[in-house]
């Protein structure tokens, strides 16, 4: 099973913190957020993880040399910012013989369970299908619609006047039939802003079980410092 991670961003609301590491090397609970990432990766059968760079990559090589794990990563190097639909698109070929697999942004710290995301879209085909949570805020999130078999029937991002809380938690199962989907004639191209309004109607979504937090200011931050420990505690007793 293959995956992308998507870690390209500057992180400039982490500043301080990402003045001298990425975003994705943020350490929660003593330990690097890629690190978190690639614990969840093997515990749910990933076995390859594509990982784009951009800011700092030789801090994320500097970190990968120092720890062994099963999991095969492969490094995307990305010399201008594409947005997440446009490194989609750029690396389409990595999963164009594949059934399916994972998106998943890496600025979030999450425990979900991606192998009952993996299942629904098992038995509920579809070119996409979205995990999905419950937003403190959601005008600053993708926000979805379901209809009774699922389908997401409405998606808008970072709406004004949000018609709900369900949002886009960042954690997609993909199948390669997405890729028709991905059209940039611009960039950054961006996947929820541009390409998932085009999905309405033939995606589908199920809302995750289990922690999720955007860590991408400081107070969201500070929060999963505090909640994290907790949370694995529990998730192992």
């Amino acid at each position: 099973m293959k995956a992308i991670l998507l870690a390209a961003g500057l992180g400039t609301r982490l500043r301080p913190i990402t003045d001298t590491i990425p975003k994705c090397l943020v350490p929660i609970n003593g330990r690097p957020l890629l690190g978190w990432w690639f614990d969840l990766l093997e515990e749910h059968g990933i076995t390859e993880v594509w990982i784009n760079l951009h800011y700092l990559p030789e801090k994320v090589r500097e970190f990968l040399g120092g720890e062994s794990r099963k999991l095969q990563v492969h490094l995307i190097d990305e010399e201008q910012l594409l947005g997440s639909g446009g490194t989609l698109h750029a690396n389409r070929g990595i999963f164009a013989d594949a059934e399916q697999f994972y998106i998943l942004y890496a600025d979030n710290l999450t425990n979900a369970n991606l192998t009952a995301l993996r299942q629904f879209n098992q038995r509920h085909p579809s070119p996409l299908t979205v995990g999905l949570f419950r937003a403190e805020n959601p005008s600053a999130c993708g926000i979805a619609s379901l209809d009774s078999s699922g389908t997401i029937i409405s998606f808008e991002e970072k709406p004004e006047n949000p018609k709900g809380d369900l949002a886009s938690a960042g954690i997609f199962i993909a199948r390669p039939k997405l890729f028709e989907y991905l059209r940039p004639e611009f960039y950054p191209y961006d996947f929820g802003g541009h390409v998932m309004p085009h999905l309405v109607g033939r995606m589908n979504g199920m809302p995750i079980e289990g922690y999720i937090r955007d860590i991408g200011t400081l107070e969201s931050l500070e929060r999963a410092e505090r909640e994290w420990g907790e949370v694995r505690r529990v998730g192992s007793s």
